[in-house]
């Protein structure tokens, strides 16, 4: 079983940034796409960005402009660099491995809280 390891996330000031970043402890070779999802207090959990295999991105409105997503191979790590905090991107952050064979993987989450 594949293990999603995050990292980054914490207490930032609005207008502040972030870098999370996500590291299977395995390299998974058949995924359809790499993505972060946030889940705010008593919300479902959304699509924030998400890169597929080839390496085309696409992004939740709420967040184009302000986030990145980004693969770094060499490392297997998945980034998602969070510019121009807002309290509403408050959440838990979950990083997804969408596999092309069988269920996907998540990772346990990492707490980002942008106060006001």
């Amino acid at each position: 079983q594949v293990q999603l390891v995050e990292s980054g996330g914490g207490l930032v000031q609005a207008g502040g940034s972030l870098r999370l970043s996500c590291a299977p402890s395995a390299r998974v070779f058949s995924y359809d796409a790499m993505g972060w999802y946030r889940q705010g207090n008593g919300k479902a959990r959304d699509l924030v960005a998400a890169i597929t295999r080839g390496g085309r991105t696409n992004y939740a409105d709420s967040v184009k402009g302000r986030f990145t997503i980004s693969r770094d191979d060499a490392k297997n790590t998945m980034y998602l660099q969070m510019n121009s905090l807002k309290p509403e991107d408050t959440g838990v952050y979950y990083c997804n491995i969408d596999r092309s064979i069988g269920p996907d993987y998540w990772g346990q989450g990492t707490q980002v809280t942008v106060s006001s």
